[in-house]
């Protein structure tokens, strides 16, 4: 598989993990992936803490599917009739997570590139996990990006430093496939931008009016 099938082929895998762990090697090449992203600095400013243990895993589900029900009891009735459909987490179905961190004092006081853009060191981190993610798809595993979930209670959970940051819980493992359209296009939560609406040329133009 080449980047653009990979970039193609691509999915936020919820409901279709086959239940069976990663296979350590497998595991391994797609960390290894992750951590050869470009870094601002090179400061590399990225962990990943690897949870395996059922109980952790149970406890976190319970976690994110309270979480899920705040945010649908937030929405307005339309909105949550099309949410209701929409698997949000696949945690303990993928039997791996992957907690991906950031840690902004790697690398000292002065972090070449970071002097006037202090974002750069987490977009950093960003591009670790798109290399991660785009691997995984060109082993055959899937990947589902967790965010229903208080950055406290998984810091608890796990035992990351304050001085640390919790980017992503990311479910990690085999399926029995990968959706062709995007769950969020298919249950109609949100169409996809064409990409014309997107590039601008020599200035950004703005957002066209809303219909």
């Amino acid at each position: 598989m080449d980047v653009y099938e990979a970039i193609a082929r691509r999915r936020d895998v919820r409901s279709e993990f086959n239940g069976s762990l990663v296979g350590e090697a497998q595991l391994w090449r797609v960390l290894e992936a992750a951590h050869c992203a470009p870094s601002v600095g090179n400061t590399q400013p990225w962990d990943f803490v690897v949870i395996q243990d059922r109980t952790v895993l149970s406890l976190f589900a319970e976690h994110v599917s309270g979480c899920r029900a705040d945010f649908a009891r937030s929405l307005p009735a339309e909105r949550a009739a099309t949410f209701g459909p929409i698997v949000v987490e696949g945690i303990e179905q993928a039997g791996t997570g992957v907690v991906v961190t950031y840690q902004s004092n790697r690398g000292g006081a002065h972090v070449l590139g970071r002097h006037t853009i202090d974002e750069t060191g987490r977009l950093s981190v960003g591009l670790a996990i798109q290399n991660l993610w785009l691997a995984a798809t060109a082993e055959g595993l899937g990947v589902g990006w967790v965010s229903f979930y208080r950055p406290e209670f998984l810091r608890g959970l796990i035992g990351v430093p304050p001085t640390v940051d919790v980017v992503a819980w990311l479910c990690l493992g085999p399926v029995t496939q990968l959706q062709t359209v995007p769950d969020l296009e298919r249950f109609g939560w949100r169409t996809r931008r064409p990409l014309a609406d997107a590039v601008h040329r020599e200035a950004y133009r703005g957002d066209p009016a809303p219909s």
